[in-house]
């Protein structure tokens, strides 16, 4: 049962992500679906002609192309999904235009690729060009650059895509179009017993052991990535709801707060730009070991990391990179470091008033300042 305060994390959202999937956006043939569309179009227009800002996570670019090659299964290699895409994407945003036209809104298209986000330039490129996009009165329609992507590159689905972009426009909420009402005990298609559930406060394992493959031959991945994107968009203090992209009016009902999809809750308050990029838009370059001490410290007290509370450092890397620290239990952080991995295997387990005497010389006290130190747990 939601509370008061769930609701009102949904009706106090001023700007809000929405991504819609394949399985909504087109039939089983692979052809858009334009009766969904154009719904999709009037409640976004309207959402925007209330005053609230809107960024649109699209998929269906390739299906869009297989539909027009007529195509019925997608294809496993990557050039042919990039061929379908480049003849898919121009499709898919001609009909966006068209639709919202109708209703005197403008949009955009951004392509982003996962380098995009990691290279910490490009991020800020990306954010300021959305955020002026945003101030125009614009609704931006992101979706990945399947035409040049490649496996070291790639998202692999747009509900990942959704949530690092929810944390790159410091989004109120965050809202995945499915095929499917929410999350269940079990997948409701297969399974009468399945229970629906409401509110997910903490995505625990038992949360993440009921999800499911995608069942689709044209959408990609399934309960499984948008759990992924929930502990995103949840680290970075970002709620969001899962729904049934199919149903009439279904982003209005969420918004005004009533019970419609499942709300996965955020952990915490907004996490700013920089430690949303840390945690979960930055490549890491390699991992520093924590003893028992400085784990404690970090996760419970937010300090910063010190050289005497590291037992060991993996990789290569140079001052300014982010790296993984790494507890008792697995990874509990990112951040940037103010050393290289070769000083810090020198001072770790040194007071700071040693660096000095280990190095010959000292830029800070700490090796990761609190300032730059994101959790992942």
């Amino acid at each position: 049962m939601r509370t008061k305060e769930h609701k009102e994390l949904l009706t106090a959202a001023k700007r809000i992500v929405i991504k819609v999937g394949t399985s909504t956006l087109t039939h089983p043939n692979g052809k858009l679906n334009l009766f969904r569309m154009e719904s999709l179009a009037r409640d976004i227009s309207d959402l925007s002609n209330r005053g609230l800002e809107v960024i649109l996570v699209s998929s269906g670019a390739i299906s869009a192309g297989m539909g027009r090659m007529g195509i019925a299964e997608k294809p496993k290699a990557m050039p042919e999904k990039q061929a379908l895409a480049a003849v898919g994407q121009g499709i898919l945003l001609h009909m966006y235009e068209k639709l919202f036209g109708e209703y005197e809104q403008i949009v955009a298209q951004v392509l982003l690729t996962k380098d995009d986000i990691q290279n910490r330039e490009r991020y800020l490129n990306a954010r300021n060009t959305l955020f002026a996009l945003l101030n125009y009165g614009v609704i931006p329609i992101i979706n990945e650059n399947d035409t040049v992507v490649v496996e070291e590159i790639k998202f692999g689905e747009n509900d990942t895509l959704s949530a690092l972009v929810a944390g790159l426009v410091d989004a109120d909420l965050l809202v995945l179009l499915s095929d499917i009402e929410g999350l269940y005990t079990a997948d409701p298609r297969i399974d009468d017993d399945a229970q629906y559930i409401d509110v997910v406060e903490e995505i625990t394992p038992e949360i993440e052991s009921l999800a499911g493959d995608s069942v689709s031959k044209l959408a990609c991945g399934g309960m499984v990535t948008k759990i992924k994107a929930a502990r995103i968009a949840c680290g970075m203090g970002v709620p969001m709801v899962v729904a049934n992209g199919s149903r009439g009016g279904i982003i209005r009902e969420i918004i005004e707060g009533k019970e419609r999809g499942t709300l996965f809750l955020p952990r915490g308050g907004h996490l700013n730009s920089r430690k949303c990029w840390i945690a979960f838009g930055s490549k890491t370059s390699g991992l520093i070991r924590l003893d028992r001490g400085a784990e404690q410290a970090i996760v419970k007290k937010g300090k910063s990391l010190l050289p005497s509370g590291i037992i060991g450092v993996e990789g290569e890397f140079s001052r300014g990179y982010v790296v993984s620290l790494y507890g008792s239990k697995g990874e509990i952080a990112r951040g940037i470091v103010n050393y290289g991995s070769a000083d810090i295997d020198k001072i770790k387990g040194c007071q700071s008033n040693e660096i000095m005497e280990k190095l010959g010389y000292k830029d800070d006290d700490e090796v990761i300042h609190r300032d730059n130190l994101t959790l992942c747990v």
